[in-house]
């Protein structure tokens, strides 16, 4: 009977331990659900229907007509193909230019300090400001950059104008904003390594590229990974740099697919259409990022 009892109360405990547990995640549930999953079932919702301005909600049901509609369309394809030109291009760039200036600056020399407080700068600029700057630097009259290329015999170039060179301005000016943020990541990772698996390095005579690539690297390709996998679920939302600097053109050579249901919605008023786009690109990224971080893990477990 007294084992009865107590293995009752230990059930009891256990349950109201639980039921603690669950009562300080509450407000963070609820908040989830108000701010994150309040807006994609509304928005699932708009993609199986009509969209009705009066109401500005979902009208009649039309199933996945949509859906039909959207992947009928080449200029949904033709933005998701920008997007990818983009993403394969921008995100290894920025993560091999963020570790190896961290490397670098992570060295002992005099003023790495001061190095460091400047890479925090793009950070905190809006990216509709860093647009904006950019802008005003590649001017193909009167910016800074040709200016510099003038006196080595190189250009003017129409960095905005030129469709085979909008991109790559892109490019360049998402890496001078996000690298940094990479930076910081790749500078905690090298401050947390081991330093006597360094010292013994040195010691055994290897020069700094072989501490690079024999030594830090394979410590860090678990950290690398990992801030792909980050990265990654930035740069897919990019919009605002495009929106401030060359709002998709010349043409549609930087009209990635954010912009492309921005303009959908808020322009020609498809919200039904663009509702439809929003979930096919959310369900990609979702199997892109659950594919990126099973690699992470293969990679955490491998070294």
């Amino acid at each position: 009977m007294t084992q009865v009892i107590a293995g009752k109360r230990r059930r009891y405990g256990r349950l109201g331990d639980l039921l603690v547990r669950w009562s300080f995640m509450l407000p963070t549930i609820v908040l989830l659900m108000a701010v994150l999953a309040y807006p994609i079932f509304y928005t699932l919702e708009i993609s199986f229907s009509s969209f009705d301005m009066s109401i500005f909600g979902a009208g009649e049901w039309v199933g996945w007509d949509n859906y039909e509609t959207v992947l009928q369309d080449y200029r949904f394809w033709d933005s998701l193909r920008v997007t990818l030109i983009y993403l394969v291009i921008a995100l290894p760039l920025q993560v091999a230019l963020g570790f190896g200036i961290a490397f670098l600056i992570n060295a002992e020399w005099g003023g790495r300090g001061l190095i460091r407080a400047l890479f925090i700068i793009p950070m905190v600029v809006a990216p509709v400001v860093a647009g904006g700057i950019w802008r005003m630097i590649l001017d193909p009259l009167w910016g800074i950059m040709n200016y510099f290329l003038g006196l080595v015999g190189l250009g003017p170039f129409d960095w905005f104008g030129d469709p085979n060179l909008a991109m790559a301005t892109i490019i360049i000016i998402d890496t001078w904003r996000w690298t940094p943020f990479i930076v910081l990541i790749a500078t905690a990772a090298l401050l947390a390594l081991p330093k006597d698996v360094f010292e013994a390095a040195k010691i055994d005579g290897a020069n700094w590229w072989a501490m690079l690539w024999s030594v830090a690297l394979p410590l860090l390709v678990p950290i690398i990974a990992a801030t792909f996998v980050i990265r990654w679920l930035g740069a897919v939302k990019l919009f605002d740099i495009v929106l401030a600097s060359t709002y998709g053109g010349p043409g549609k050579a930087t009209s990635v697919i954010n912009l492309f249901i921005y303009e959908e919605a808020f322009r020609s008023f498809h919200f039904a259409e663009s509702a439809a786009m929003v979930m096919i690109v959310l369900v990609l990224t979702m199997v892109l990022t659950g594919l990126f971080l099973r690699g992470s893990r293969k990679l955490e477990e491998s070294f």
